[in-house]
């Protein structure tokens, strides 16, 4: 049962219960100067860099710079395509143009000819490339910042600091085990920096994100994603706000830009994507699981939203 009342953070902290970072890869890199290496590109695919010794500048898609120090960490949650520069003149190579060497199961060392000298490198960058699993909120990707700073939550967040330096020790000391235990404490950064993120209001919030932070408006978008197989109506969503149908219509219509029936829908779909191409459910169990007494009508709506139909989702991360 929902509470009688469901403030922000804690509608946001229940709507992140599922998000799972999901690492596809993770690299030890070691340079010298000069160096520029590219990443990013890849769809759907957070960027994560730590930088182990620096400095090192960050050039976004934008062309803006950004400095990064030692125990610097950063995420990038598009993926947007970047740079990692030792200087501003300097022309970069994609990272998928130097030779790695594997270093575990998901982890691999760059180490280019240029830093193989027995000297220490200038620069000790672990990067790890992610894929945000974020079931019904998936869409709180979008609308985070091209560039999520671990500097600005530390204030907030001190269990960040021992973290960022065990990463420092562990990229640099090379214990044993230490390549899986950089890729967790990864992990587990980049997740703190999307919580802090989205409890410190998630910038200038709009849409559906404005509406979970609204505390009438919140209990009936968590009421959704609690049970989204429920067949709820417009009434019943009313009395979670603890208002009349028409108030709450209008209210969720213009705060969010759409209508309780749409957003169920589009919630739905999400979920049905995950589900199927994540999970390898069944088409059928899925429509089953979130409402559908008909196949058919399960198939029209997650064309209409999701843009082809469910069986296209069955080779998707494959």
């Amino acid at each position: 049962m929902l509470s009688a009342y469901v403030d922000e953070s804690d509608a946001a902290s229940e709507l992140l219960l599922g998000m799972r970072l999901v690492g596809v890869n993770y690299r030890r890199i070691e340079l010298d100067s000069p160096f520029g290496i590219g990443f990013g590109g890849e769809p759907g695919h957070a960027q994560f860099h730590f930088i182990g010794r620096g400095p090192v500048l960050l050039r976004t898609q934008d062309e803006r710079l950004l400095p990064l120090q030692t125990g610097d960490a950063v995420l990038l949650p598009q993926g947007l395509p970047h740079v990692l520069l030792s200087s501003a003149d300097v022309a970069p190579r994609n990272v998928t143009d130097f030779l790695a060497t594997p270093l575990c199961e998901s982890v691999a060392n760059i180490h280019p000819d240029c830093a193989a000298s027995a000297t220490t490198p200038d620069a000790l960058i672990f990067s790890g490339c992610m894929q945000f699993e974020l079931g019904g909120m998936q869409p709180l990707v979008s609308a985070m910042p091209e560039v999520m700073l671990v500097g600005t939550l530390l204030d907030r967040h001190p269990e960040l600091r021992p973290m960022l330096d065990a990463m420092e020790r562990e990229s640099c000391t090379k214990r044993a085990g230490f390549a899986g235990i950089l890729a967790r404490l990864a992990d587990v950064i980049s997740a703190i920096i999307v919580r802090g993120w989205v409890e410190s209001g998630c910038g200038e919030a709009s849409g559906w994100l404005k509406g979970l932070r609204d505390p009438r408006l919140g209990k009936a978008i968590v009421a959704m994603h609690r049970e989204p197989g429920r067949n709820w109506t417009v009434a019943e969503l009313a009395d979670q706000m603890g208002s009349s149908r028409s108030v709450f219509a209008e209210r969720f219509l213009t705060v969010t830009g759409m209508t309780p029936v749409r957003y169920l829908t589009e919630l739905r779909m999400r979920l049905a994507a995950q589900w199927i191409s994540r999970d390898g459910s069944t088409i059928e169990s899925v429509a089953f699981q979130l409402g559908y007494g008909s196949l058919a009508a399960f198939s029209r709506a997650f064309k209409r939203v999701i843009g082809e139909p469910p069986g296209a989702m069955r080779h998707v991360g494959r």
